[in-house]
């Protein structure tokens, strides 16, 4: 599949966005017209760059307001239209995509439009340019594809052709079954961008809340699958209006939204060869990327420290137990029941307790790694000595290494410890979910990174309440639940504090399943474990809400135990003392619960953040 992408999608200069285009991998760019006229480089200019770049320069847009004008503006518009062809001309463009209008002022006659469009690929003739005309989601008279087509049809010029446009048409809820009879000669490009489901106005949600495909809730497969079956063999696209993208890192940008394309031609790979059998028979070649099993468990997780004196005295208090430092590494082992904990004290000067990796079991790691990188993760070097078992990683976008794991066998590097020991309640504790603070800039490059690399499933988002403002939290997690992930967006004020990271000031957690929260939790006080202190004022709304038993409820005062309850089960849990970013939850779910206690969360963050607040004012 060719790929391309606009240059509004990124942030910079166009010098900078073609660089970091090229770098990424795509075949091609659309030149946005405000891009060029920005430049300090002439068209020669810009031209020669694609070319050493190895860059085609497939679109110059958007050209508007063109069709369903009175004759006079009809005539200065085939003036502008001119002008633009003789710059794309000097450029080497052969495609300028035409928009329909949306001046509440305009004609509505479509007799008029087929004329005026005729009149235009009259000209665009005469300077080798094809003109697609696209249907603006907001247009005055022309917002849905299959109206453009008919327009198209009707004037039947061999220079003009459509543009089909996801956002415009999936924005709208248009069927996109109708794509497979439009002449794959005739449509003469492709735009996709992805999009969460809003109730706004179309414009602003076009304007503001485009996201790469993968990154929404758009069936783009489906889509591209309806595009592949009329013949279609030219560019697919990226068209994407984001504030946050177009302020961050362009090359970054650029690979995230190439990983993008990757994955989206994959799912469309697979979803026609499920209905067509062959994709080889369409123009488009679809490719496909090493298939791999999503993972199915947690296999460690790591947390990086200078001084890792109170982890331990945190996970000996939780019931875990030492196995050892590594034979060559400052590095230790601590575990309960199947949950592994790597303590990491490697090149970490300054750095206070945050989580720094996970592993995930996998039945093939090398295919696995492969396939990330494939999609554009950057591979973790990890040097390895004699006899060490060859772990294999891959960077995930908040910096999380992310590593691949076909078992266990590394825990044989590590010596035997004696610290603490696994009590009869915790023996068959394992790891049950991570929750992990995403950079604001990072979000959606998150969610992509761990739907393609890891085939983990994002849920519906949520927002919960914080002192410091909302926070936006995406579950991704396998279809056996036995990989969850929690990834938290921080108030966006909370970033810029410290040392301007989130990780500094947003605090991260291990979640540990257990059989029997209560006895856990006992033993846990028992060991003088410093659990996070609930209100009073939690229990009353609680049995308010629930009408427990009051013996139930009390033991829930006394051991500062939350309690969630859905229409498949109830939810036990606890959280300890933070230390660093980190801090463990210990949780039970009863009778099939399937959520994360999401109604307590609130709680948490307020009784967290006034243990901040204690501890800033002390200092």
């Amino acid at each position: 599949m060719r790929t391309g992408i606009a240059t509004v999608c990124l942030s910079g200069t166009l010098e900078e966005k073609l660089r970091a285009s090229a770098k990424a991998g795509f075949d091609g760019v659309e030149i946005f017209e405000t891009d060029l006229v920005t430049s300090s480089l002439s068209p020669e200019e810009v031209r020669k760059l694609a070319d050493d770049l190895g860059l085609s320069l497939d679109l110059y847009q958007p050209f508007r307001d063109f069709d369903s004008v009175p004759d006079e503006l009809y005539r200065a518009n085939l003036r502008r239209a001119e002008a633009k062809f003789r710059l794309m001309g000097r450029l080497g463009i052969g495609t300028i995509l035409v928009c329909s209008n949306v001046a509440t002022a305009s004609i509505d006659d479509d007799g008029l439009r087929a004329e005026q469009l005729h009149g235009l690929a009259e000209l665009a003739a005469g300077h080798g340019v094809n003109v697609a005309y696209e249907a603006l989601a907001w247009g005055a008279h022309v917002n849905d594809y299959e109206h453009a087509w008919r327009i198209v049809a009707d004037v039947n010029h061999p220079n003009l052709g459509t543009c089909l446009d996801t956002f415009h048409i999936l924005s709208r809820g248009w069927d996109t079954q109708p794509i497979e009879g439009i002449p794959g000669d005739k449509i003469f490009f492709v735009q996709v961008a992805d999009a969460p489901k809003l109730s706004m106005d179309v414009l602003s949600w076009s304007r503001h809340y485009r996201v790469f495909p993968g990154e929404g809730q758009f069936d783009l497969p489906k889509f591209l699958g309806h595009v592949a079956r009329t013949g279609y063999n030219g560019p697919v696209s990226l068209e994407v209006f984001n504030d946050t993208f177009r302020q961050a890192d362009v090359e970054r940008t650029a690979v995230d939204a190439m990983r993008s394309l990757i994955w989206l031609e994959e799912r469309t790979a697979k979803l026609v060869a499920e209905s067509d059998g062959d994709r080889r028979l369409f123009r488009m070649p679809l490719a496909t990327l090493p298939q791999v099993a999503p993972p199915s468990g947690v296999n460690f997780a790591e947390i990086k420290a200078e001084d890792t004196s109170q982890l331990e005295l945190l996970l000996t208090q939780l019931g875990f137990e030492s196995r050892g430092e590594h034979r060559t590494k400052p590095v230790g082992l601590w575990t309960l029941g199947e949950a592994r904990i790597i303590l990491n004290r490697q090149q970490a000067r300054g750095v206070d307790p945050a989580i720094s990796a996970l592993g995930f079991d996998v039945e093939n790691a090398v295919t696995a790694v492969a396939r990330a990188v494939q999609l554009k993760a950057t591979p973790v070097p990890r040097p390895s000595q004699a006899n060490e078992e060859v772990l294999l990683a891959v960077t995930a976008p908040d910096g999380t290494e992310v590593f691949l794991c076909q078992d266990a066998a590394w825990t044989e590097e590590f010596g035997e410890g004696g610290a603490g020991g696994d009590a009869p309640s915790s023996a068959a504790a394992r790891i049950d979910h991570i929750n992990l603070a995403q950079p604001w800039q990072h979000y959606d490059e998150a969610v992509l990174f761990y739907s393609s690399v890891l085939a983990l499933r994002p849920q519906p988002s949520q927002d919960v309440s914080s002192p410091a403002g909302l926070v936006r939290s995406q579950v991704m997690q396998g279809d056996d639940r036995r990989v969850r992930l929690a990834l938290n967006l921080a108030p966006w004020v909370q970033a810029d504090r410290v040392r301007g990271t989130v990780r500094d000031t947003f605090q991260e957690h291990i979640a540990i399943a257990v059989p029997d929260l209560v006895a856990t939790a006992r033993e846990c006080r028992a060991r003088r474990l410093p659990f996070l202190a609930i209100p009073e004022n939690y229990y009353e709304d609680l049995d308010a809400r629930y009408d427990l038993d009051p013996q139930f409820l009390a033991t829930l005062r006394e051991l500062d135990l939350l309690y969630d309850r859905d229409e498949r089960g109830a939810f036990l849990h606890f959280y300890t003392a933070t230390v660093g970013s980190v801090f463990f939850e210990v949780v039970q779910r009863i009778d099939g619960y399937d959520g994360f206690g999401a109604p307590n969360a609130p709680i948490r963050h307020a009784v967290q953040h006034a243990a901040q607040h204690s501890l800033r004012q002390r200092a």
